[in-house]
Parts: structure tokens; sequence; C-alpha cells
């Protein structure tokens, strides 16, 4: 595996029941690239998120991540691992506030015993002061010093799915899995996720997997795309390649034509 490449799929084989989810997948991600995972609804991309971060075990095939080999990933391995994840449906506690979720985030990097969290004393408390101003700088950097105290099931739609993001960055994680960031937003919302999408990028050089519907989102801000069609790969390349892959236009306009039927 090149050096630059920080994970790779290798024949990757899940099925639930007689249920193919996905197909002999291959591909890779290269260290600080934003990749893009298209395809029609039940193509197999969320699936492919949930083998990548150890939510489903496949039946066949390895994942290579940092040059190790794994039959699978781990959820609490992955996370270790540097390895964060939104999801399609937002899964944050609603009755706690914005900076209470966010420092959800850092639980992994608290080193404290339980029993010194629990006396708030010594050590323990200068671990929590570091890990909520590592919290405020996210809160910062994602413009919602305003809400910081407010529960997040006050929040609208969009401002819940920033807070989803923000608890994921707030792990300072290496490689971010976004499942459908942007599903349900207006176009404001779309382009301020975009940007928060771009900076993490380039200025923490987070490497980031995404599931995106809006093809013009996908082209805008991806450097390269994997496409999936019931859970088989039929195109991967830079946007400008799958956009011209005869077999990807198939696929996106073979769905067109069932809706409109």
């Amino acid at each position: 595996m090149s050096e630059s490449v920080l994970l790779e799929l290798k024949n990757i084989a899940l099925s639930f029941g007689g249920v193919q989810a996905l197909s002999d997948i291959s591909c890779d991600v290269r260290r600080h690239e934003i990749r893009a995972i298209i395809g029609p609804n039940g193509a197999g991309k969320s699936s492919l998120l949930n083998v990548i971060n150890g939510v489903y075990r496949p039946q066949s095939g390895a994942i290579v991540y940092r040059g190790e080999r794994r039959q699978r990933m781990d959820c609490h391995a992955a996370a270790k691992a540097g390895i964060a994840r939104t999801f399609q449906n937002i899964a944050l506690f609603k009755g706690m506030t914005v900076l209470d979720n966010i420092m959800t985030g850092r639980n992994l990097k608290m080193k404290s015993n339980f029993l010194l969290q629990a006396l708030h004393w010594g050590p323990a408390r200068r671990e929590e002061i570091a890990h909520r101003e590592k919290a405020e700088e996210v809160i910062d950097f994602l413009q919602i010093q305003a809400i910081r105290k407010t529960p997040v099931g006050r929040l609208p739609y969009g401002l819940q799915k920033r807070v989803e993001l923000g608890r994921a960055l707030a792990a300072e994680p290496e490689l971010l899995l976004l499942d459908e960031p942007m599903a349900g937003m207006n176009l404001e919302e779309k382009q301020d996720m975009c940007r928060f999408i771009l900076d993490v990028n380039a200025q923490f050089g987070t490497t980031i997997v995404l599931i995106e519907h809006d093809m013009g989102v996908v082209m805008e801000i991806s450097d390269r795309v994997v496409v999936l069609d019931h859970g088989k790969k039929i195109g991967d390349g830079t946007p400008a390649q799958v956009r011209a892959d005869q077999g990807v236009i198939d696929a996106y306009l073979g769905v067109a034509h069932e809706r409109a039927a």
C-alpha cells in the first residue's frame, strides 16, 4: 500500500441473510483527501461506512488502515485509531447542551479514572479543563458560540447537524466519515456545511469520506468519487471522470426513469 493511502478496502463482501449489501468492493482513501461515495438509494453506501468503522462485519475481504491489515474493524478500536463518524439520522443527546454533547467526543481521550472524575479533583479537574478548552475551540470553529449552553433538542435541524459534526471533530480524528451531512438542509445550510467540511480538510488536514446525494456538492468539494449501485462498484475516479462515465450515467438515469414511471 502506498504511503499516501490511509485506508484501503479489499474485496469487501457483506450480506444480510439472502440480501447482498456489498459485493467485492475494493477502493482506497488517500491521506488528506475528500473522498465521496455516491449511488442510488439502497446502493450500499452506508453499509460501506459501517464496515469501515466496525458497525458491520464483512463476510470476506480485508480493511487496511494505516498499513495494518484487519479482517474487520472494531468500533472501539476504530475510534481509538482516529476514525470518527456522523450518521444519517442525528444521534445526539437531545436533553444535553451543545457544549456537553461536543464534550462527549473527548471521552476516549480522558485518562483519569472514574473515581477522580466523580470527585472532580486534582488531575481529573485539570484534565476536564483541558478537554473543555478543546471543545470550546470546536465551538468557535463551527461558529456556534451563541448556542453553546442551549439543549440540542431545542435547535433547528441544520444546527443539530452542525453540532453532530462538532462532536466528531472533538475527537480530533484522522479519518472523518460523514453520512449525508447535508440531508434535509436548505441551500444556505448546505453552503455553510460545505464550507466547514472544506475548512476541516484544509486547516486540520483531516481525511474525509463523504456520502452525499447532492451531486452539485459532490462534484464541487470532492477530490475523488466512488460510485455504488446495488452493492457493486460501478465507477471510481475524479469528479470529471465519474461525471463522464456511461455506467454511472445509466445507473442514475435508471433511477430517474423508475421514479417517473
